[in-house]
Formats: C-alpha cells, sequence, structure tokens
C-alpha cells in the first residue's frame, strides 16, 4: 500500500483517551503492554493530505477571526457527489456543528420538549443515551433482530407499535449502524422511511460512518430514498471517524427542509460556542480532496482484512461467541451469551479477564444489549493478531 497502516504508534502520554484510559474498574497485569481497542478511534497515523493541507495553513502566521471557505463547502458538495452520488446538494443546505453529537442534541431540543419520547434502535450508541438523557428526554428502544445468517435487521412492525403507543414524533437513526456493523440496503431504509411517514416522525440521521463501508456494499443517504425522505430528515457528518479528527472538532448536517434548518441552526447558535477551528476547517479539505480519498479506501481495504482475520479467529477459538461480520464501521460487535452461560462466568468478569491480559475492550452491555463487547479493529494487524492471542489464553477459557 501507498500508506501506512502497519506502524504501531505509541500514543500514551500524547492526548489519546483510548491510550492513557482503561474504561474499568480494573488494572492491566503489570508488565503487559496495553493494546488500546475500545474508544472509536483508529490507531494509525493520521492521513498525509490531512496534515498536509493543515502544515499548509500554519505557513501562514496568522490565526485570527475567520469564515468558513468557498473551499471548505465545495470540498463538502464534491465528497458527497463522489462518495454518496448525491445531487442537488446547495450550500445553503449545509452547516457546521461542533460534532454529529452537538447536532443531534440541537436537533432533539430545537424539535422536542423535555419529557418527550423518541424512538431509537437497540443495540444503541451510547452517546445516544447520555445526550437524550442529559436533554430530559425518554429514549424507546426497538430491538434490532438477527436473521437465519446471524445478519441484524429491523423490526419495522414493531418500530411502528412502539411509534403509536408512546406517541411519538422524533427518531434517531444510525446509518451504518453502531455498534452492529450494519449497512443498510436502499429496500431497508424506504421501509423504515415509510413507517416514520406514515405516523408524521421527524428523522435525525446519524451518518459519520457513512465512508467506512466495506468492499460489496455502499452507504446509501436517507434523504436520498425519497422526496419525503429528503424533506423530513435532518442528517449529520463528519470526517472524524474516516480520517480520526475527533480531536479537531468539526462535523456539518444537511437538512434541505428550510424550516427544519432554520430551527436546528438557531438552537446550535444558542450557546454561541458553534464556531469551527480553522485548522478543522483545512483538516476537512484535506481530508475530503482526491489524495484523502485515495487513502480512505487503502484504510478501508487494512480494517476489511482485519474482519477477515478476527471473524476466523473468533469462530475457530472462540466457541460460543456469535458476530456479525460488520459491513461498515470499524467496530467489531461480540454476543458472549452462550460462552459466559456454558462456562459458568460472568459478562463483566470476562471483560475484567481481556483488561488484565492487556485488551481494553468496550464493554458492550453499555449499548443496550445484554452479554456483549464492543471492540475497535482500526489498528495494525500485528496488534489485532497478538489481541486475540491473548484473549485466547487469558479470557476464553
Amino acid at each position: 500500500m501507498k500508506y501506512d497502516f502497519e506502524t504501531v504508534l505509541d500514543r500514551r502520554g500524547k492526548d489519546s483517551i483510548a491510550a492513557d484510559r482503561v474504561p474499568w474498574d480494573e488494572k492491566v497485569d503489570e508488565g503487559v503492554e496495553p493494546i488500546p481497542m475500545w474508544i472509536a478511534d483508529m490507531a494509525y497515523p493520521t492521513a498525509p493530505p490531512v496534515l498536509e493541507a493543515m502544515r499548509r495553513r500554519l505557513d501562514n502566521p496568522s490565526f485570527g477571526y475567520y469564515a468558513l471557505s468557498d473551499e471548505y463547502y465545495d470540498a463538502i458538495l464534491s465528497w458527497q457527489r463522489r462518495r454518496n452520488g448525491v445531487e442537488g446538494l446547495a450550500r445553503e443546505h449545509i452547516g457546521y456543528e461542533n460534532g454529529v453529537l452537538g447536532g443531534v442534541a440541537s436537533a432533539v431540543q430545537a424539535l422536542t420538549a423535555p419529557g418527550e419520547k423518541i424512538l431509537v434502535h437497540s443495540p444503541t450508541y451510547i452517546g445516544f443515551t447520555h445526550t437524550i438523557e442529559t436533554l430530559g428526554r425518554v429514549l424507546v428502544h426497538s430491538p434490532l433482530v438477527r436473521d437465519g445468517a446471524g445478519v441484524w435487521r429491523m423490526d419495522y412492525a414493531d418500530m411502528d407499535e412502539k411509534i403509536k403507543t408512546h406517541g411519538i414524533h422524533l427518531v434517531i437513526f444510525c446509518s451504518p449502524h453502531n455498534p452492529s456493523g450494519r449497512v443498510w440496503e436502499r429496500e431497508e431504509l424506504e421501509r423504515a422511511m415509510t413507517v416514520f411517514r406514515d405516523n408524521n416522525c421527524l428523522v435525525i440521521s446519524d451518518e459519520i460512518w457513512s465512508d467506512i463501508v466495506m468492499p460489496g456494499y455502499r452507504h446509501i443517504p436517507t434523504q436520498s430514498v425519497s422526496e419525503d425522505a429528503r424533506e423530513r430528515t435532518m442528517a449529520f457528518y463528519a470526517p472524524s471517524k474516516t480520517f480520526s479528527l475527533a480531536g479537531l472538532v468539526g462535523s456539518y448536517h444537511i437538512i434541505y427542509n428550510r424550516y427544519l434548518r432554520e430551527r436546528v441552526v438557531r438552537q446550535s447558535e444558542q450557546s454561541h460556542y458553534n464556531a469551527c477551528s480553522v485548522l478543522a476547517m483545512h483538516a476537512l479539505v484535506g481530508a475530503y480532496s482526491p489524495e484523502g480519498e485515495d487513502w480512505a479506501e487503502q484504510m478501508l481495504r487494512a480494517v476489511d482484512a482485519n474482519f477477515d482475520y478476527a471473524c476466523a479467529f473468533i469462530a475457530a477459538r472462540f466457541p460460543g461467541v456469535k458476530v456479525m461480520r460488520p459491513q461498515g464501521t470499524y467496530m467489531l460487535f461480540l454476543d458472549c451469551h452462550d460462552f459466559c452461560a456454558s462456562h459458568g462466568v460472568t459478562i463483566g468478569e470476562l471483560q475484567r479477564r481481556g483488561v488484565r491480559a492487556g485488551v481494553i475492550w468496550q464493554n458492550g452491555e453499555d449499548f443496550v444489549w445484554p452479554e456483549t463487547i464492543r471492540m475497535n479493529l482500526a489498528l495494525p494487524l500485528s496488534q489485532l493478531r497478538e489481541a486475540m492471542e491473548r484473549l485466547a489464553k487469558y479470557a476464553f477459557v
């Protein structure tokens, strides 16, 4: 490959939550080198086109007030056209947000009142849970179901019933879905949007993972499946997952409906802190360049190879552990129910075994699904191999 996805970076002491924290009440055994595989950021070096764009801006030694540039908007328009086939998107439909969750929070506050109920799918991204609860709204979970091949699917009847029963008028949709790794097919999106239309529900669509789709699959923007979907959906995007830029802060919304857009923008502006950093602006331009796209394509091949290795290893070495090979994202969601039952261990003990062995993985039960673990596979293959061998020796025994 042209770019480097094999160098093991030492991120300790360099402003990395992933490397500097253990999200458990458990310590890594003395002398064991931790392998961070929990929070959703990459262990790969930042894409060179992003760094080059930032360096060019650093050559100008002035960082006074500024406005989002035409180049910024043009980069988003071009990226959405090239990656997602989006036509008819205009600059006026795009707005900056301090993070996708910040945009989701603004939309929730603009369009619901405290105490209102909002539909989400479970497993549920932990950020949705914390954000909505903090805002005083109530989440209603519609569980995904797994078909005979183990693929996660939406339960449209359950969605419809819960929307009606709870008087719901706002849905938070995750596409691709985190943590299951599903990339929704057009027919699935059309059926979901029909349920939302028939129940007069507005839709917040978190599409932060839209660029991380494995070979053979394609992300379809929720807004693109019908004219009605275009008008009732507020979509939120960012380069942060694709290019590991969360520390720079910078996301954006796409909202075609003028009424919804003005409500969200007004809410986002209330704090007077919803403003892009100049370096984050240039980082997006570098990320969304043709060179950035080339890096992203190579990154996808590296993650896809990791999925191949991990899923084969789990099938061969971790009896009783079920996993759907992800179609998108770089997260792997392990269902450990059968293993725990057959070995007489709790999911908490299993998770602690992994941490003691230096595999820093994430509690899947935080995603509202019992006896599960989430793992980040955007790391060098050598580290993944080491992590899996440790788990086989010390955790799944």
